[in-house]
Protein backbone atom coordinates (compact mmCIF):
# COMPACT_ATOMS: atom_id res chain seq x y z
CA UNK A 1 0.00 0.00 0.00
CA UNK A 2 1.34 3.46 -0.95
CA UNK A 3 1.54 6.38 1.43
CA UNK A 4 -1.66 8.36 2.08
CA UNK A 5 -3.89 5.63 0.61
CA UNK A 6 -7.02 4.19 2.20
CA UNK A 7 -7.05 0.59 3.29
CA UNK A 8 -10.20 -1.56 3.52
CA UNK A 9 -11.07 -0.22 7.03
CA UNK A 10 -11.36 3.39 5.84
CA UNK A 11 -8.14 4.48 7.55
CA UNK A 12 -5.55 6.58 5.75
CA UNK A 13 -2.00 5.35 6.18
CA UNK A 14 0.66 8.00 6.53
CA UNK A 15 4.43 7.56 6.00
CA UNK A 16 7.06 7.79 8.73
CA UNK A 17 5.05 6.20 11.53
CA UNK A 18 2.41 8.90 11.89
CA UNK A 19 -0.88 7.86 13.43
CA UNK A 20 -3.65 6.77 11.13
CA UNK A 21 -6.67 8.96 10.80
CA UNK A 22 -10.20 7.87 10.05
CA UNK A 23 -11.60 9.38 6.90
CA UNK A 24 -14.83 11.18 7.66
CA UNK A 25 -17.41 12.03 5.10
CA UNK A 26 -18.32 15.67 4.97
CA UNK A 27 -21.98 16.39 5.46
CA UNK A 28 -23.50 18.81 3.00
CA UNK A 29 -24.07 22.25 4.48
CA UNK A 30 -27.59 22.85 5.71
CA UNK A 31 -29.58 25.47 3.92
CA UNK A 32 -30.51 28.30 6.20
CA UNK A 33 -33.42 30.56 5.60
CA UNK A 34 -31.50 33.79 5.71
CA UNK A 35 -33.46 36.82 4.72
CA UNK A 36 -32.19 38.20 1.43
CA UNK A 37 -33.89 40.65 -0.85
CA UNK A 38 -35.59 38.81 -3.67
CA UNK A 39 -34.75 35.38 -2.27
CA UNK A 40 -37.38 32.65 -2.54
CA UNK A 41 -36.00 31.06 0.64
CA UNK A 42 -36.61 34.17 2.74
CA UNK A 43 -39.40 34.35 5.28
CA UNK A 44 -42.48 36.27 4.31
CA UNK A 45 -42.91 39.69 5.87
CA UNK A 46 -45.97 38.53 7.81
CA UNK A 47 -44.01 35.67 9.41
CA UNK A 48 -41.26 38.08 10.50
CA UNK A 49 -43.77 40.62 11.78
CA UNK A 50 -45.55 37.96 13.84
CA UNK A 51 -42.36 37.03 15.71
CA UNK A 52 -41.76 39.13 18.85
CA UNK A 53 -38.96 38.70 21.39
CA UNK A 54 -39.99 38.01 24.99
CA UNK A 55 -40.10 40.76 27.64
CA UNK A 56 -36.95 39.55 29.50
CA UNK A 57 -35.04 39.36 26.23
CA UNK A 58 -36.30 42.83 25.23
CA UNK A 59 -34.99 44.15 28.58
CA UNK A 60 -31.56 42.63 27.96
CA UNK A 61 -31.43 43.91 24.38
CA UNK A 62 -32.42 47.43 25.48
CA UNK A 63 -29.67 47.52 28.13
CA UNK A 64 -27.00 46.01 25.85
CA UNK A 65 -27.67 48.26 22.89
CA UNK A 66 -27.91 51.41 25.01
CA UNK A 67 -24.57 50.52 26.64
CA UNK A 68 -23.03 50.23 23.19
CA UNK A 69 -24.32 53.67 22.20
CA UNK A 70 -23.60 55.55 25.45
CA UNK A 71 -20.43 53.79 26.56
CA UNK A 72 -21.88 53.43 30.08
CA UNK A 73 -23.29 50.32 31.69
CA UNK A 74 -27.00 50.58 32.53
CA UNK A 75 -27.85 50.31 36.23
CA UNK A 76 -31.29 48.76 35.71
CA UNK A 77 -34.33 48.53 33.48
CA UNK A 78 -37.18 50.18 35.35
CA UNK A 79 -39.97 49.44 32.88
CA UNK A 80 -40.68 47.47 29.76
CA UNK A 81 -43.93 47.38 27.85
CA UNK A 82 -45.08 46.03 24.51
CA UNK A 83 -46.05 48.46 21.77
CA UNK A 84 -47.72 47.94 18.43
CA UNK A 85 -44.33 47.83 16.70
CA UNK A 86 -42.18 46.13 19.35
CA UNK A 87 -41.12 47.22 22.84
CA UNK A 88 -40.51 50.35 24.87
CA UNK A 89 -38.24 50.29 27.91
CA UNK A 90 -36.98 52.79 30.47
CA UNK A 91 -33.34 52.20 31.36
CA UNK A 92 -31.55 53.80 34.34
CA UNK A 93 -27.94 54.81 33.70
CA UNK A 94 -25.27 56.20 36.04
CA UNK A 95 -24.10 59.36 34.25
CA UNK A 96 -21.81 60.94 36.85
CA UNK A 97 -20.43 59.10 39.86
CA UNK A 98 -19.95 61.20 42.98
CA UNK A 99 -19.08 60.69 46.65
CA UNK A 100 -21.26 60.02 48.54
CA UNK A 101 -23.10 57.73 46.13
CA UNK A 102 -26.47 59.28 46.91
CA UNK A 103 -25.35 62.43 45.09
CA UNK A 104 -24.37 60.58 41.88
CA UNK A 105 -26.23 61.77 38.79
CA UNK A 106 -28.55 59.20 37.20
CA UNK A 107 -30.53 59.38 33.96
CA UNK A 108 -33.57 57.59 32.60
CA UNK A 109 -33.47 56.71 28.91
CA UNK A 110 -36.56 55.66 26.97
CA UNK A 111 -35.53 52.97 24.48
CA UNK A 112 -37.72 51.87 21.57
CA UNK A 113 -37.10 48.39 20.11
CA UNK A 114 -38.67 46.72 17.10
CA UNK A 115 -40.39 43.31 17.42
CA UNK A 116 -37.08 41.49 16.95
CA UNK A 117 -35.35 43.49 19.70
CA UNK A 118 -33.30 45.85 17.57
CA UNK A 119 -32.94 49.41 18.88
CA UNK A 120 -34.89 51.88 16.78
CA UNK A 121 -34.68 55.02 18.95
CA UNK A 122 -33.73 56.30 22.38
CA UNK A 123 -33.94 59.55 24.32
CA UNK A 124 -33.01 60.79 27.77
CA UNK A 125 -36.23 61.60 29.58
CA UNK A 126 -34.98 62.48 33.06
CA UNK A 127 -31.86 63.33 35.13
CA UNK A 128 -31.79 63.07 38.91
CA UNK A 129 -29.54 62.35 41.87
CA UNK A 130 -29.43 58.75 43.06
CA UNK A 131 -30.83 59.66 46.48
CA UNK A 132 -33.82 61.51 45.03
CA UNK A 133 -37.31 60.07 45.61
CA UNK A 134 -40.20 60.66 43.20
CA UNK A 135 -43.15 62.61 44.61
CA UNK A 136 -45.73 60.66 42.63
Amino acid sequence: MAADEEDETGEVRRPSGKKTAKKTAKKPAKKTSSVRAGSRESESETERAARRVSAPRAMRYAAEQLKELLGRAPDSVSSVQPTENGWQADVEVLELERVPGTTSVMATYRVVLDKEGELVAYERTRRYTRGQIDRR
